[in-house]
């Protein structure tokens, strides 16, 4: 038997000993929603998320969702009347949240005359990545006329250490090195662009409170130096992101608490002259990943070699990152249930696979599910509401399509 990750906090079965999602058993939502394989989002949960993000942070800090962890219409629709703002990385972005009303902003290397001229009519700040980027931006939008909202991207000389996804203190395609933002700075204003400020992301996926706490010192300290050398105070900072969530077994939740205390102290050392300076710390992962299930329904057993074999209707067409094929150097095992079966003990080694006809195609890699696991089955995976199933090759082998769904009991 190999480890896996633990399921999130919460989830409990009902009374008739299937996994339990607000108040009523995964067989009422896959109803609901039409069958599976079906992804859940457990709108409480995104709502307490953003509740404790709330209590612990300091309260100048604006949260902005990162619309790339997951763009599923009702989700987004939901999201805007919890946060500040959204952060995106397309125009097909910034057409998902065209309708809503709230501050927007665009980063990502290679962003296309296209993507420059549709966030400029949304109205976005453009976080550029390279000079010739903010050249083309402004080309753009003196061909347009209308006047540039822009930030700039920063590679800074540190990285987030831990995280699962460096971008920082190393040659990236990701932002201006430090050490060029003030002659880039002086271009904008030249330009007479609306300066907005800077966004310094180092990495993603980070479980260390103590490495969260020293990137955002280290953020506020660089534009701190930026601000010296350039005599303009930003409008805003985007301090990132990079609070990560436990996916596999030895994994714990990070302490939120330990984090705003760090922020705050960090705040105090903040020059007066930045004092109406918007922070902003944009999150994905953190609020919405531990809030998803995907469903998956189990169409055959078989034993080959002495092992069993659980075929679901699901896999790495819907679900990549949790067969281990999402950029992990070691595949490790998700939290993986018997959902149908929850109270039975997990007594019984087996190999939770996909219908695609690759060996990749691996949801549990014998993983402890009870004896009585048959043909009919739902098998759970959690941590499933971040880079699921728009991060996945949903069109490989064309198999049918995963829904999704909110599971929400009122309103």
């Amino acid at each position: 038997m190999k480890a896996m990750g633990g399921i999130p906090a919460g989830f409990v079965p009902a009374p008739n000993g299937a996994l339990e999602i607000e108040r009523h058993p995964v067989g009422y939502w896959i109803e609901k929603a039409g069958g599976t394989p079906l992804f859940l989002y457990d709108v409480e949960r995104v709502e307490a998320q953003v509740a404790a993000f709330r209590a612990a942070m300091p309260s100048r800090i604006a949260l902005h969702y990162a619309v790339k962890s997951n763009p599923f219409g009702p989700l987004l629709d939901r999201m805007a009347a919890l946060v500040d703002g959204f952060d995106l990385a397309s125009r097909g972005e910034i057409a998902r949240v065209a309708h809503h009303d709230l501050p927007k902003s665009i980063a990502g290397p290679g962003k296309s005359i296209a993507d420059h001229e549709a966030a400029l009519r949304a109205g976005a700040v453009v976080h550029v990545e390279s000079e010739g980027e903010a050249q083309r931006l402004c080309d753009v939008a003196t061909h347009i006329g209308i006047r540039p909202k822009v930030a700039i991207r920063v590679n800074p000389p540190f990285l987030l250490k831990g995280a699962g996804m460096k971008m920082g203190g190393l040659a990236s395609a990701f932002g201006v090195d430090a050490e060029r933002v003030p002659n880039l700075v002086a271009y904008l204003v030249d330009q007479d662009c609306d300066f907005r400020g800077y966004h310094v992301y180092a990495g993603s996926q980070s479980l260390s409170e103590d490495a969260i706490v020293a990137a955002q010192k280290a953020t506020l300290d660089l534009v701190v130096e930026l601000t010296g050398k350039t005599g303009v105070i930003p409008a805003e900072v985007n301090l990132g992101g990079g609070f990560g969530i436990p996916y596999y077994s030895g994994e714990t939740p990070l302490s939120l608490r330990v984090i705003g205390d760090g922020l705050a102290q960090a705040l105090k050392g903040l020059p007066g002259s930045f004092a109406d300076t918007k922070l902003i710390i944009e999150l994905g992962r953190w609020l919405v990943g531990e809030a998803g299930v995907y469903l998956t329904r189990i169409l055959d057993m078989k034993e080959s070699g002495g092992q069993i074999f659980a075929t679901t209707d699901g896999g790495l067409q819907h679900m990549l990152a949790a067969t281990g094929n999402f950029g992990q150097f070691l595949r490790r095992n998700y939290p993986v249930i018997n959902a149908s079966r929850m109270t039975e003990e997990a007594d019984t080694v087996m190999n939770v696979v996909g219908r695609l006809c690759t060996p990749l195609d691996l949801l549990g890699d014998q993983v402890a599910l009870p004896a009585d696991t048959q043909v009919g089955d739902v098998i759970a995976i959690f941590c499933a509401g971040a880079y699921g199933l728009t991060a996945s090759p949903h069109d490989f082998l064309s198999q049918p399509k995963a829904l999704e769904m909110l599971a929400q009991s009122k309103g």
